[in-house]
């Protein structure tokens, strides 16, 4: 699978491009600020249905303009197949495939699976437990549809359940708990029990791809934390009930869990250091390219943005050696320096192409 062309219109910084890709290698520099990380947010954009950068869609249109567009051609298994997402402000975002519009925005998640590495990911070890639950759900929802259809459900009964709780009116009515404890139990033993799966699965992979990021032989690990491990969730809503209604919000499930990351058994968060910290989160990233490789049986599109932030030479070459083995497909990478970037290509011997960008224009140069 690769993305051939892509067509932006009014996204971002980005009045107008149509640009044609190498299906391995493809390579942007420019100053920052100049809009390199909006072209791979767009990228994103097609694959998720929204931006990286900025959840709130009707900030992503060009300045005044009333709406943005964006068209990717992608060549997959052999057959030429279109993606197509309009967004107007005030209007709900029109998202196509092969002309034909979705029903659900959710039916086409995992269709055109990517895996991005940026430097927003600092987040996953310095935010809440939140950022860490999001990592596991992008990799789960992008192959398994009973898992996303799981999360779904029971996000929707969590936000019906809360305004219950706040409700003073009614929020002492047990049949009406009911009506959302039940369900909510069920999606959230079947939630459990795959991010325990995946994360057992995923360990080694991660520890795999840290060990040749880093070259370096500390100990790294991923610790899944649920209140499902202290038995039956609906039993759980019953006896935090009264809490609850006190609080105005569920304090018990699976919106809670944690995943704790770890060097050397301690947090990464207190001990790590900022190269140590690139390296577990590019591992990461590189860790779900394979998972999401042998789940989905095609190779996901890597967007890696701003690779050289914070890392030495030694450590990117190993990256762009490991990433240039025939295991990669199409890969796309930012920088703010030529230099960089040529020496990424040098002696790489895999089909490229370089493009310069300056206020928000984009320029092949190969």
């Amino acid at each position: 699978m690769y993305l051939q062309k892509l067509s932006i219109f009014n996204y971002k910084n980005i009045q107008e491009a149509s640009i044609e890709f190498s299906p391995r290698l493809n390579c942007f520099f420019g100053n920052n600020g100049v809009g390199k990380t909006n072209f791979l947010d767009a990228i994103h954009y097609l694959s998720f249905c929204k931006s990286h950068t900025n959840p709130i869609d009707s900030q992503n249109i060009f300045h005044e303009a009333d709406y943005f567009v964006l068209q990717g051609n992608y060549l997959i298994e052999g057959k030429e197949e279109e993606y197509y997402c309009a967004m107007k402000r005030r209007q709900k975002k029109i998202f196509k495939f092969n002309k034909k519009e979705y029903e659900r925005l959710a039916d086409h998640i995992g269709r055109l699976p990517l895996v991005i590495v940026s430097p927003a990911d600092e987040n996953l070890i310095r935010e809440g437990s939140d950022e860490r639950r999001r990592f596991m759900d992008i990799a789960l929802s992008q192959f398994d549809r009973s898992y996303m259809e799981a999360l779904m459900s029971y996000n929707k009964a969590l936000c019906q359940r809360n305004a219950l709780l706040k409700n003073e009116q009614m929020n002492r009515e047990d049949s009406l708990y009911e009506m959302y404890d039940a369900p909510m139990s069920d999606y959230a033993g079947l939630i459990y029990q795959k991010r325990r799966e995946f994360i057992a699965a995923f360990q080694p992979v991660f520890e795999h791809y840290y060990h040749i990021v880093s070259d370096r032989s500390e100990s790294i690990g991923l610790q899944y934390k649920s209140h499902l491990e202290q038995g039956n969730l609906q039993e759980q809503f019953l006896r935090s009930r009264e809490k609850d209604i006190i609080l105005g919000f569920t304090t018990k499930g699976i919106h809670k869990d944690e995943l704790e990351m770890q060097i050397d058994g301690y947090p990464i968060k207190r001990v790590g250091s900022q190269g140590q910290n690139k390296s577990y989160l590019i591992a990461l990233k590189l860790a779900q390219y394979e998972y999401l490789k042998q789940a989905g049986k095609k190779k996901p599109i890597l967007l890696l943005d701003d690779l050289f932030d914070k890392l030495d030479a030694s450590r990117v070459e190993r990256i762009i050696q490991l990433v240039s083995k025939e295991d990669f497909g199409q890969i796309f990478i930012t920088d703010t320096h030529r230099e960089h970037l040529n020496m990424i290509l040098q002696d790489n011997g895999k089909d490229f192409r370089v493009f310069h960008i300056e206020n928000a224009c984009i320029c092949p140069i190969k």
